[in-house]
């Protein structure tokens, strides 16, 4: 989706984010926080409107035991890198860490880590933040203010700063990748590990494997030492496993190199109609089955990936983070990638993905990362 601004305004302070927000409001012109720009619903963009480049806005302020300070446009792989110089970590982590904090806010944070810790947002413990009138305030739990801007879309406001959660980082990530032909198998051994707390990092693929898929659950264990443990695994439906073990910086920042590869390639810069929805437990299996029955290996292709994950609701408690109501859900993210000179394509990829909307809402589930909790559809482009 592309929306053209009136202006773009690139701001390196408080003042300058106060100042765009009170000419905004004279004027009667909409503003839109932007950093990295990786919304999949057009959250970004606005128009005729003001789009606030946050980018200029990055830094590590302060880090203690359990917290650090840092500015709405750092991003997360700059966060990492200063915690884990002190032995700490963030506990929730998105897979790619180039984006911003800022950008992740706004909308949750959901990782493998999410049915342990919650979202990101969960993990917050102060915000600095300029309201759409441009006032400069300083919220916290106790405030409505800081419930408003937590996956608020930067509608109720621009995060300056976040005050965030750490926790201690042990050296070494094991990963335990396990193997299924059967969704229910892996939706039911996801659903164990999950309950038992089995793992630390909790997530799963579906991938194509000629004409039928396969699938992945992928389990890590942060620990102090490289041995793995085989009790892990008792009771478990998979026919095969790969056990691996690297220092935990590098799990962290494991996308890092795919990212380098297919920026240099080319697929980076290509249309991303990518759909994330949240699934309640019960339906999961039969809205994933549905969707994965409509796409076509090449939609996937080499640079496509298939998301599956569980999650307790209890353990996200952000208010505006739209959940389904069940005791447990499921992201389930498609992540496709359109040929550049093909608009057709795109177009179908678009299709499918509001169809795969509509299935998730209908089954009492709901939209992650669209315009409106509920709907919403765009293409991303990096």
């Amino acid at each position: 989706m592309h929306d053209r601004p009136r202006a773009v305004a690139r701001v390196r302070s408080a003042g300058d984010v106060v100042a765009v927000h009170r000419f905004a409001v004279r004027h009667g012109i909409p503003v839109v926080p932007r950093a990295e720009g990786h919304s999949t619903g057009g959250q970004a963009q606005v128009r005729g409107g003001i789009v606030l480049d946050v980018t200029g806005l990055a830094g590590v302020y302060g880090i203690e035991d359990d917290r650090v300070v840092v500015g709405a446009g750092t991003r997360w792989s700059e966060v990492v890198s200063a915690s884990l110089a002190v032995g700490r970590t963030p506990p929730v982590l998105t897979d790619y860490l180039d984006l911003s904090v800022g950008g992740t806010l706004s909308v949750g944070g959901l990782g493998g880590a999410t049915h342990r810790h919650g979202a990101q947002t969960d993990n917050v413990l102060e915000l600095d933040v300029v309201t759409p009138d441009g006032r400069h305030v300083t919220c916290s739990p106790a405030t409505a203010l800081f419930d408003a801007v937590r996956a608020g879309r930067g509608r109720a406001g621009t995060i300056l700063r976040a005050t965030l959660r750490l926790a201690p980082a042990r050296p070494h990530a094991v990963t335990y990748r396990l193997r299924y032909d059967s969704l229910a198998d892996l939706v039911a051994d996801q659903l164990l590990v999950m309950a038992e707390k089995r793992f630390d990092h909790l997530e799963g693929q579906a991938k194509p494997d000629g004409d039928r898929w396969t699938y992945c659950l992928d389990g890590t264990r942060y620990a102090t030492d490289t041995q793995p443990d085989p009790a892990v695994l008792h009771g478990l439906r998979h026919h095969a496993e790969e056990i691996t073990t690297i220092p935990y910086a590098d799990f962290l920042d494991r996308m890092a190199d795919d990212v380098a590869l297919l920026r240099t390639l080319g697929p980076w810069q290509h249309p991303h109609p990518w759909t994330n929805v949240l699934l309640p437990a019960h339906a999961t299996a039969d809205v994933v089955s549905q969707a994965l029955n409509r796409l076509r290996p090449d939609d996937i292709g080499d640079t496509g990936v298939i998301l599956l994950y569980p999650f307790p609701r209890a353990q996200v408690t952000t208010p505006r983070l739209h959940l389904p109501t069940a005791t447990t859900a499921f992201l389930f993210a498609v992540l496709t990638t359109a040929p550049p000179d093909n608009p057709r394509a795109l177009h179908e990829m678009l299709e499918d993905n509001q169809q795969l909307q509509h299935s998730a809402v209908a089954a009492g589930g709901a939209v992650y990362l669209g315009n409106i909790p509920g709907g919403g559809l765009s293409a991303r482009t990096t």
